[in-house]
C-alpha cells in the first residue's frame, strides 16, 4: 500500500512540483489549497492528485482536512509543509494586518499541521516532516520582516519537532530555497530581476523540480539518519 503525502500549498508552483514529483516517487499525494478554486481543479484534472482546500491558518480546519485525508487515503506518512504568503512592506509601513496574516499562514501552519499527524506517525513508528523555509528567514530582507521571522522561526521550530521525535522514527528538515522561477518570482520587474540574478553564483534562478527532488530524498527511508538539519538550495547566493 502506498504511503500517503500531504503537500499543504500544494497545487502551486513549488507545492505543485513537490505533488507530482511524490506521486511519481509512488505515493499517495493530497494536495491542499485555500483561495484559488480554479488553479486547484487544473491541478488536479492534469496531475490525478486529490485536492483538499483548508486554512492552513486556522487550527480546527486543519485537524478536520486531515482526518478527511485520512478517510479517504490512509494515515498520513510525509507532511510537507510548503504553504506560504507574502505581505512585502517596510516595517515602519507594516500594518498588524499584514504581519498576522504572515505569522498565520506560515509559521502557526506549521504546528496547526504537524500538531495533527504527529501522534499517528509517533504510534507507528515511521514520519516523514519536511519544512519549506526560505534563504529569506536565514539572512533577512528588505520589505520582509513578517516573512523573515516566520522562516527563521520554522528552522527553530524544526530542530525541537525533530529532537522530540527521533526515537520514534519521525524525523523532521528544512529546505531553505533561494530564487525559484515561480509566478510570484515571474512578477518581479525584469530590472530587479536581473540584479538577483546577477547575485547568484550558479547564474540563474533555480526550478521548482530541483526543490522537489529534496522533498522527495528527505521523505524517503534513505533519509532516515537525517534529521535536524536545513537543507540549503540557493545556489551558493547565500551560505550560512
Amino acid at each position: 500500500m502506498a504511503r500517503v503525502a500531504v503537500v499543504t500549498g500544494g497545487t502551486r508552483g513549488i507545492g505543485a512540483a513537490i505533488s507530482k514529483a511524490l506521486k511519481g516517487a509512488g505515493y499517495a499525494v493530497a494536495a491542499t489549497y485555500h483561495g484559488n478554486d480554479e488553479a486547484a481543479n487544473r491541478f488536479k484534472a492534469e496531475s490525478g492528485i486529490a485536492v483538499f482546500k483548508w486554512d492552513v491558518g486556522n487550527f480546527e480546519a486543519c485537524r478536520d482536512g486531515i482526518q478527511r485525508v485520512e478517510r479517504e487515503l490512509g494515515p498520513v506518512d510525509v507532511l510537507v509543509n510548503n504553504a506560504g504568503i507574502t505581505r512585502d512592506t517596510m516595517m515602519h509601513k507594516m500594518t498588524e494586518q499584514q504581519w498576522r496574516d504572515v505569522i498565520a499562514t506560515n509559521l502557526d501552519s506549521l504546528f496547526f499541521m504537524t500538531r495533527a499527524v504527529i501522534e499517528g506517525m509517533r504510534a507507528r513508528g515511521f514520519g516523514r516532516i519536511v519544512n519549506i523555509g526560505s534563504i529569506n528567514g536565514q539572512k533577512g530582507q528588505l520589505g520582509q520582516s513578517n516573512y523573515a521571522a516566520a522562516k527563521a522561526g520554522l528552522i527553530g521550530f524544526s530542530k525541537s519537532v525533530a529532537l522530540e521525535n527521533a526515537n520514534k522514527g519521525v524525523t523532521c528538515n528544512v529546505i531553505a530555497p533561494g530564487y525559484i522561477r515561480t509566478d510570484m518570482v515571474a512578477a518581479v520587474p525584469e530590472n530587479v530581476m536581473q540584479k538577483i540574478v546577477a547575485q547568484i553564483p550558479v547564474g540563474r534562478l533555480g526550478e521548482a523540480e530541483e526543490i522537489a527532488r529534496c522533498v522527495v530524498f528527505l521523505a524517503s527511508d534513505e533519509a532516515g539518519f537525517i534529521t535536524g538539519s536545513t537543507l540549503t538550495a540557493n545556489g551558493g547566493q547565500y551560505l550560512p
